[in-house]
């Protein structure tokens, strides 16, 4: 909000310059975005007169003005505006002034020939204004010559642009700031008091119908009949441009305003218009929500199509404003209106947020209601309004209706300790060194907030909270935070813990970023996407999203790690090769629940660089390079997974995925991505992906053994290998056989290991050969035949035992 300090000063005594100012309101909180100081825009332009003007000699579209601008001779300015003429008042730039708006510096010089000393302004050029059509020409008669003429266009200004927290709804308001200043500095307040206006409410030909009180508390219509429209006069005019308003015509520029005077926002409608768009003789004002299919033209010339979100000011039930955001074109205030129905309301903040979302449609009013305005003075602002609009468009308020559905306003109290505030805000600096914020210092800060303290045993007050603080104090703390705020951060002390500990990461932190690790390492890419996605299937649906496109919480990262491998592979970039850690979300009989999931997905060629080797042939990614690159991973981990043919989800191929399983439960899914859906996405055909509950891996990982790891040495002596081949059933998984081999060998057998599969020719239909190489050591001595043939036999006794194999070797 810009705030000009001419104002202010109406409002309360300040001493500050606009730069102290500004520094006082920063560290109090309300930040001062940027000082515009205006004097800079016409400082050594000053009032004068054209005596006589006559054609340049050298030139048609010039003209020499011969100009008096109080001085012992007249001056002699080239102009080539086409409105210059004899006996006018205008703006005169002397020699030497720089004019920032156009960057530029007056000199005297020579204009085809004839000296010009000076420069005849316009606004444009003095930053009133984007453009203009010739020089600026006052219509006050008997100026001073010569005196500055930055008064007269108010260019003797300075202004702050203020940015208020979203809490401080109270600072979007002159009267607000200046409520503000008077606490911070201790200056006394002078804020406007509109006279007591009695006004007739009994039923005439207007009426009130409000059909939700929560959503509009209250509502009140004064008809105004017989004003006259015209231009403001210039004092309102150029408040309202210092605070970034166009001046529009009397009526409207009131009610801008009193919106920015008291953060009231208003609105003025024609009552003859009203009754036109109503369609009948009497005048029934209504609030209500929008129903479907109904629309509206904005005073933006714009047609919106309502949606039940929408609150809306009604004529005869027909809408004529989007209630708190912005009126009807067909019933705005114009130059031919005489009678006026100026609308005060109170509507629910949540209310006009999402009706002013719905729309995309932001306002000053909207801006307000959002945050809350007082709703106490909205009876003040009014009046304010009425004042105003019979002083200076004429006319009188002849009839008012009033629904008021407001709780009964009392005001509230809260409790503050002193001993509790010392110990929140700790030691401050004080003329005598090092001290604690005193009970006066509370009694004072607070008092010039508009609080009363009522003592209710020693250093214990109850705070009557000012009621256009209602939605900012409502707790002790809050009222803590105040009396810091005031007092100044900068005199508290600056103080380290007695005692400091080293930050640490937590378990759970330290092993994720080993995952992450260990997936960088083998080549994989970590990336980040979005929770949020498009509703498909049974997604959780957020209540109010931002976008359509992600309006639901994601259930599995895998979606999105192929949605990015075909992006990817779209843009020439060829495969792929990335995992995510992440949080998905799901529906139980529990209800929502959340969980962190692993997902990677790869393909493409091991090594893409080596072609020349293989005489330019690509080699694609095996469904064994790929599940070797997740097993060093698990390797790296010291975790032993099982794999189990599984065909659960449609996402893979059905013969080509497995089911990961660690210790009894299941971690995971990896497999070949399914080849209608390699089809239908465009991808190339060796893709491979995998999913993991990172929940149960961090479960797993959290054993003594796996967080502090035990030395064991490396046996010096070689190790006596043995080979071991049979026939086994194709359903029978290596994991299953190689679990009974190293139960059954002992602490003896220290790798397994399969180096042949064979099908086909010469073996059992139903069935495989597998080849195994088997290695036993031990840490003291080179083992012999005799040690190591029991325990090979022992082997081979159990695979039969166990899975009825039929031994080749």
């Amino acid at each position: 909000m810009r705030i000009s300090i001419n104002w202010l000063r109406e409002l309360v005594d300040i001493t500050l310059t606009p730069e102290e100012l500004a520094e006082t309101l920063t560290i109090a909180g309300i930040e001062v975005e940027e000082i515009e100081d205006r004097r800079q825009q016409a400082d050594g332009v000053v009032i004068g007169k054209i005596l006589k003007r006559e054609p340049h000699p050298n030139a048609d579209k010039l003209s020499v003005c011969e100009v008096d601008i109080g001085g012992e001779s007249t001056s002699t300015i080239v102009c080539g505006a086409p409105n210059a003429r004899a006996d006018i008042f205008v703006a005169v730039a002397t020699p030497g002034t720089y004019l920032p708006a156009v960057d530029l510096k007056i000199k005297p010089a020579k204009l085809r020939g004839v000296r010009s000393e000076g420069m005849i302004c316009s606004l444009a050029e003095l930053g009133l204004t984007k453009e203009s059509e010739g020089i600026h020409i006052f219509s006050q008669k008997n100026l001073e010559l010569g005196s500055d003429v930055r008064p007269l266009l108010g260019l003797d200004d300075v202004i702050l642009d203020i940015s208020p927290t979203a809490n401080r709804a109270d600072a979007l308001s002159m009267v607000g700031v200046a409520r503000e200043v008077a606490a911070l500095t201790g200056a006394a307040l002078n804020l406007p008091q509109p006279p007591d206006l009695s006004i007739p409410s009994k039923k005439g030909s207007l009426s009130l119908e409000v059909d939700d009180g929560v959503a509009c508390p209250a509502y009140m219509g004064t008809v105004i009949e017989g004003v006259k429209i015209a231009p403001s006069p210039q004092w309102l005019q150029k408040r309202l441009e210092a605070a970034g308003v166009r001046p529009i015509n009397n009526v409207v520029d009131v009610t801008n305003y009193v919106l920015l005077e008291w953060g009231q926002p208003l609105h003025a409608f024609d009552r003859e218009r009203l009754k036109t768009v109503g369609k009948g003789k009497s005048l029934s004002i209504g609030v209500r929500f929008a129903r479907e299919k109904e629309e509206i033209k904005t005073l933006d010339g714009q047609t919106r199509s309502l949606v039940p979100q929408n609150l809306l000011i009604t004529s005869n039930d027909v809408p004529v404003a989007i209630a708190g955001v912005m009126g009807g074109e067909e019933t705005e205030v114009y130059e031919g209106t005489e009678n006026l129905v100026l609308e005060a309301a109170l509507f629910d903040p949540i209310t006009i947020r999402r009706s002013s979302k719905s729309q995309g449609l932001r306002s000053e009013s909207s801006a307000r209601y959002e945050r809350g305005v007082n709703q106490i003075e909205l009876d003040l602002a009014c009046a304010r309004a009425i004042s105003l609009i019979t002083e200076i468009a004429g006319g009188k308020a002849v009839h008012q209706v009033i629904a008021d559905a407001r709780p009964d306003q009392q005001t509230r109290s809260i409790e503050l300790r002193l001993e509790r505030l010392q110990q929140i805000l700790g030691n401050v600096k004080t003329s005598d060194g090092i001290g604690v914020v005193e009970a006066a210092d509370v009694e004072r800060i607070l008092t010039d907030l508009g609080c009363q303290l009522t003592p209710i045993k020693t250093d214990v007050w109850t705070v009557t909270v000012p009621s256009y603080r209602y939605r900012d104090l409502e707790r002790e703390i809050d009222l803590i935070e105040e009396v810091a705020r005031l007092y100044g951060y900068d005199h508290f002390c600056d103080t380290l813990p007695r005692k400091t500990e080293p930050g640490a990461l937590s378990f759970e932190e330290q092993l994720q970023r080993k995952v992450r690790a260990l997936f960088r390492g083998v080549g994989l890419t970590e990336v980040v996407q979005y929770s949020l996605v498009k509703p498909e299937k049974d997604e959780v649906v957020l209540a109010n999203p931002l976008l359509a496109e992600y309006s639901a919480l994601r259930t599995n990262l895998l979606n999105g790690l192929i949605d990015a491998f075909e992006y990817n592979q779209s843009q020439g970039n060829g495969a792929f090769n990335a995992f995510e850690i992440g949080r998905i979300f799901y529906k139980s009989n529990e209800g929502i629940q959340e969980q962190d999931s692993l997902a990677g997905i790869l393909g493409g060629e091991v090594t893409p660089l080596g072609r020349w080797t293989r005489g330019g042939k690509s080699q694609p990614m095996s469904w064994y390079e790929a599940k070797g690159i997740l097993e060093s991973v698990f390797e790296a981990l010291e975790i032993v997974v099982e794999y189990q043919p599984d065909q659960n989800d449609e996402r893979l191929h059905p013969g080509r995925t497995a089911s990961l399983w660690l210790e009894g439960k299941q971690l995971g899914i990896f497999g070949q991505l399914h080849p209608q859906l390699r089809q239908k996405r465009g991808l190339i055909d060796e893709v491979y992906a995998f999913e993991l509950s990172f929940d149960r891996l961090l479960e797993a990982l959290n054993k003594d053994e796996l967080v502090t790891p035990r030395f064991q040495a490396y046996s010096p002596f070689p190790a006596v290998a043995r080979d071991l081949a049979f026939f086994a059933p194709i359903d029978l998984s290596v994991f299953q056989l190689e679990k009974v081999m190293k139960k059954a060998g002992g602490s003896l057998l220290a790798g397994v290991e399969l180096f042949d599969e064979y099908k086909g020719q010469n073996v059992p239909e139903g069935q495989r050969s597998l080849a195994f190489s088997l290695a036993y050591r031990v840490g003291d001595r080179t083992l012999t035949d005799t040690e190591v043939d029991p325990v090979h036999n022992q082997i081979r006794e159990a695979l039969v035992e166990e899975f009825k194999v039929t031994l080749r070797s």
